[in-house]
């Protein structure tokens, strides 16, 4: 199983972007998945996570600006992230709990982070 993210990139502040990140492989079922970022010196931050149900969940942080959202058929999850600040600049990391076949347990897959600079 691998998760490809794609959709950072350079943006003013007040700009938008949208993420994208793509789970293929083996896929039996998808439960949470999820948008952590990492900011150069600081500890990774949950941002967002959505069920399997399209339940969702923001950091306080980002509420009001970012959605996640889900594709079940493509097995793809977005974050659309608006009215961005210099504090979002950042690696974006997809994550997802995936299980393989119905024998095996669930487990946690990351993609490769994609970096979102917000200039001021």
């Amino acid at each position: 199983v691998q998760l490809q993210a794609s959709g950072g990139g350079l943006v003013r502040a007040g700009g938008s972007l949208r993420l994208s990140c793509a789970a293929s492989g083996t896929i039996f079922s998808i439960n949470d998945m999820r948008w952590y970022r990492q900011a150069p010196g600081k500890q990774r931050e949950l941002v967002a996570v959505i069920t399997n149900g399209g339940s969702t969940n923001y950091a306080d942080s980002v509420k009001g600006r970012f959605t996640i959202s889900r594709d079940n058929a493509k097995n793809t999850v977005y974050l659309q992230m608006n009215s961005l600040k210099p504090e979002d600049t950042a690696v974006y990391y997809c994550n997802a709990l995936i299980r393989k076949s119905t024998w095996t347990r669930l487990a946690d897959y990351w993609g490769q982070g994609t970096q979102v600079t917000v200039s001021s």
